[in-house]
């Protein structure tokens, strides 16, 4: 059953990279939509601990560095979201004592993750952004991420909360 339970997951992720680069698209702010897939991520990490979340991130990268329409050496995003991942799974605790900690995470991940992408593009000379450039990305981004935690984030730690099997006492 763990299988089916983590296969779900993978087609979360699926869904939130199609809706990220096909519906955000028409509503994306100087070319930045939100990370989606991040989101997924965090809410994972929240829920199942940072090893699951680094996986799960690992995943959700790779298909964001090789879905279309990606113009970036693949890895970036697979790099940045492992670590998102397993980080956000480190403090998870604080983050499931309130829905706005869970935002907050988000934040920060959405920082964390979008910066070491943009780090990761300067050291690999990936068609790197002037500086002010890429610090008006990172922030747009994060308030993206920001702007839709409140929404997403409850509806997936209930969704993935529905997939854990319920523990006995013995």
């Amino acid at each position: 059953m763990t299988g089916l339970k983590d296969a779900t997951l993978v087609a979360v992720v699926c869904v939130a990279v199609i809706a990220q680069a096909v519906v955000f698209r028409f509503v994306s702010v100087d070319g930045v939509v939100p990370n989606l897939a991040l989101v997924v991520v965090v809410a994972a990490a929240i829920s199942r601990g940072p090893q699951f979340a680094a996986v799960l991130g690992f995943g959700a990268g790779m298909l964001l560095d090789l879905a279309p329409p990606a113009d970036h050496v693949a890895g970036r995003w697979a790099l940045a979201l492992v670590l998102v991942g397993y980080l956000a799974g480190l403090v998870r605790q604080d983050a499931r004592k309130s829905p706005f900690m869970a935002v907050v995470l988000v934040g920060a991940a959405s920082f964390v993750g979008t910066s070491l992408f943009a780090l990761s593009g300067f050291v690999l000379d990936d068609g790197a952004l002037p500086v002010a450039e890429t610090l008006r990305v990172i922030v747009i981004s994060v308030l993206w991420d920001l702007m839709l935690a409140p929404f997403l984030i409850p509806v997936l730690l209930w969704g993935i909360d529905r997939l854990q099997p319920l523990r006995m006492a013995h």
